[in-house]
C-alpha cells in the first residue's frame, strides 16, 4: 500500500519525536559566548574508517571578534576526544564538557583555532529526522556511508559554532581521506585528489555561505553520470549523479529527472543559486536531505510520469531547498517554515508545469485533507529545530502559499515568489524571518496582508464561514470570527462570482444555495 507524502512526513514524525529525549538539537537562544564572535570559514580535514566506524579530524576554524576574547565556545559532541588544540602554532588550554568545547586563547589576537579530535561515529536512529551516521554496505559488500544532521548541527562531526544563525560567510573546504577505493562526495566542487599510500584524499570547496547541517559528506563506490547544465540565465554549471555500482543502469534516468526538476524550479524561482560550484545528487542509505550543492538521494528510482517528463518526488523537494533553505535562510528556527513550506509549495509547482491546472488542484486537495491544523506554522522565537519541526511546516506552509497564489493573483504571486528568492537582503549570507516576508509580499503587492498572515501563520485558527438565505433573491456570507477581509470565490445560480468577505455580512444574489469557496483555495472551518 502505497502511503500519501504527506502522511509519511507525519508518521516519522511522531517516530522522531519518541526518541528526540535521547538525541541532539540545536538553534534557540544563542550562547552569551557565542556571540561575541563571527565565524568566516571552516577547513575540515577528516579521515573516515569504515571499518570501525570512526573518524579522526582537524579543524580549522577562522573567525573574527570585535574584542579580545577570553573564551572562545564552540560546540562538540562527547562521543569525541579532543586531543589538542592550537593557537598562533602552541597549544592553548580547553575544557570539552558535554556538547561544549570550551577553548582559552592565549594571550594573542589570534583569530585562527586548530583543534584536533577523534572517535567513534554516531548511529542515526531514524535518519534524516533523527541523525547521525549510517553505516550499511552494498550489494557488492563495500561500505556506504551516510550522515544526515538537520536536527542536530554539525557538533555531531566537527567543532563548531552551531547555531542556525552562524554561518561561515566564506563557506568551507573539505579535505575527505578514505581507503581506496572509496569516493567522497561532499559541496562545492572537487578542486583536488590526491592519492597516498593506501588511502585518497578528496579535496572539495565551496565559497558560498553554508549552513552547519549543509556541510556533509557521503562514502561508497559510485558511477557518475554527469552533464553540463545551462542556467536560465546562460551560466553553465557541471550536473552530476553519483549511485552505487548496483544501479549504474539508473544513473542516466536519474540525471534526466535532476535537470527536468531543475528547468522547473529556475522557471519559478530564478537561477540556481550555487552555480559556481555544481547541481548534484548522490544515493544515500537513507531517505534524502537538501546538503547544498550535493543533495542525499535514498528514494530507488521511483520516478513517476507527470505529463511528459518524469517526476521523483523526494529529489524535487531536495533540490527546491537549494532556493528556500540554502540560498533564502531563517536564522530562528520559528521560522522553519520558509524553508518547508515554500518549498513545499515548489512541488505543487511541478505537478502544475508538467500535470496543468488540473494536477496541481488535485496535489493540493489532497495535502489540505492532511492538515489536522494542532500547531501554528510559525513557533515561538528562539525556538529549537525539535520546538520547530512539525509537520504541518510542510503541509499548511504550503497551502498558505496557494491561498496566497488566490488572493493577488498570478500575475503579481509568481513574480513576487521570484523576487523574493531573489533579493540580496534575504539571501547567501543574510537571513530572513517571518516577519521580512509578510512586509515583503505585502511592499510587492500593495496590499494589507497582515490579518491573513496572523492567522494562518501565528494561530491554528481557520475562517469560519456562516450562510444564511436573505429573502427570496440571495444570501448573506460572513466570516464571523476574522476581522480582515478576504477574497473569496462563490458558487452561485449564475456560476462563480469572486467577492470580498468579512466579519459583516456580504450580500450575494443567487438562486439556488450557494457554495463558499468550492475550488478550495482556502482552509476554512466549512
Amino acid at each position: 500500500m502505497k502511503l500519501p507524502l504527506t502522511f509519511l512526513f507525519i508518521c516519522f514524525y511522531f517516530i522522531a519525536s519518541a526518541q528526540t529525549q535521547e538525541a541532539w538539537t540545536w538553534g534557540g537562544p544563542i550562547d552569551p559566548l557565542q556571540t561575541k564572535f563571527r565565524v568566516l570559514h571552516y577547513q575540515l580535514d577528516l579521515e573516515i574508517i569504515p571499518e570501525s566506524h570512526e573518524i579522526s579530524g582537524v579543524v580549522k576554524v577562522t573567525f573574527e571578534a570585535p574584542e579580545k576574547l577570553d573564551t572562545l565556545r564552540l560546540n562538540l559532541i562527547s562521543d569525541y576526544q579532543v586531543e589538542r588544540v592550537i593557537m598562533d602554532g602552541e597549544k592553548v588550554n580547553f575544557l570539552h564538557m558535554g556538547e561544549i568545547l570550551d577553548i582559552y586563547p592565549m594571550d594573542c589576537t589570534c583569530e585562527e583555532v586548530i583543534i584536533y579530535y577523534s572517535g567513534s561515529t554516531p548511529i542515526a536512529p531514524n535518519p534524516p529526522w533523527v541523525g547521525g551516521f549510517t553505516w550499511e554496505m552494498d550489494e557488492f559488500d563495500n561500505h556506504w556511508m551516510g550522515l544526515s544532521s538537520q536536527n542536530e548541527g554539525a557538533k555531531i562531526f566537527m567543532p563548531c559554532l552551531d547555531h542556525p544563525s552562524s554561518e561561515p560567510i566564506n563557506g568551507v573546504d573539505l579535505y575527505l581521506t578514505a581507503p581506496k577505493p572509496y569516493f567522497v562526495a561532499s559541496n562545492g566542487r572537487l578542486v583536488r585528489t590526491e592519492e597516498k599510500g593506501d588511502n585518497i584524499t578528496y579535496h572539495w570547496s565551496t565559497q558560498y555561505p553554508i549552513n552547519n547541517y549543509n556541510i556533509n559528506f557521503t562514502l561508497g563506490i559510485f558511477h557518475e553520470e554527469k552533464t553540463t547544465f545551462t542556467s536560465v540565465d546562460g551560466t553553465e554549471i557541471p550536473m552530476m549523479v553519483y549511485v552505487l555500482q548496483e544501479n549504474r543502469d539508473k544513473a542516466k534516468a536519474l540525471l534526466s529527472v535532476l535537470e527536468n526538476s531543475t528547468r522547473t524550479h529556475e522557471k519559478y524561482f530564478g537561477p540556481f543559486p550555487f552555480a559556481k560550484d555544481k547541481i548534484a545528487v548522490v544515493e544515500t542509505p537513507y531517505l534524502g536531505m537538501e546538503h547544498q550543492t550535493i543533495n542525499a538521494y535514498g528514494n530507488n528510482f521511483q520516478f513517476v510520469p507527470m505529463g511528459s517528463v518524469q517526476y521523483d518526488w523526494l529529489l524535487h523537494h531536495e533540490l527546491g531547498h537549494e532556493w528556500f533553505g540554502n540560498k533564502v535562510s531563517v536564522k530562528d528556527w520559528a521560522d522553519f517554515w520558509i524553508h518547508e513550506g515554500l518549498t513545499a509549495y515548489g512541488d505543487f509547482l511541478f505537478y502544475l508545469e508538467h500535470g496543468g491546472e488540473s494536477a496541481y488542484v488535485d496535489k493540493v486537495h489532497a495535502t489540505m485533507r492532511q492538515i489536522i491544523n494542532e500547531k501554528p506554522v510559525v513557533s515561538p522565537v528562539n525556538s529549537t529545530s525539535d520546538e520547530a519541526y512539525h509537520p504541518e511546516i510542510y503541509t499548511k506552509g504550503a497551502v498558505i502559499m496557494h491561498s496566497l497564489r488566490f488572493y493577488l493573483g498570478d500575475e503579481v504571486f509568481f513574480p513576487m515568489v521570484k523576487a523574493f528568492a531573489n533579493d540580496d537582503r534575504f539571501t547567501y549570507e543574510n537571513f530572513v524571518t517571518t516577519r521580512d516576508f509578510i512586509g515583503f509580499v505585502q511592499t510587492f503587492s500593495n496590499q494589507d496582508l497582515e490579518g491573513f498572515f496572523d492567522l494562518y501563520l501565528y494561530t491554528t485558527k481557520l475562517p469560519k464561514v456562516k450562510i444564511s438565505k436573505k429573502g427570496k433573491k440571495g444570501y448573506n456570507i460572513s466570516l464571523r470570527n476574522v476581522d480582515f477581509m478576504l477574497p473569496m470565490e462563490v458558487e452561485t445560480s449564475e456560476g462563480i462570482k469572486r467577492v470580498t468577505l468579512s466579519k459583516a455580512p456580504t450580500f450575494v444574489d443567487s438562486k439556488s444555495p450557494v457554495v463558499v469557496d468550492p475550488n478550495m483555495w482556502y482552509l476554512l472551518d466549512r
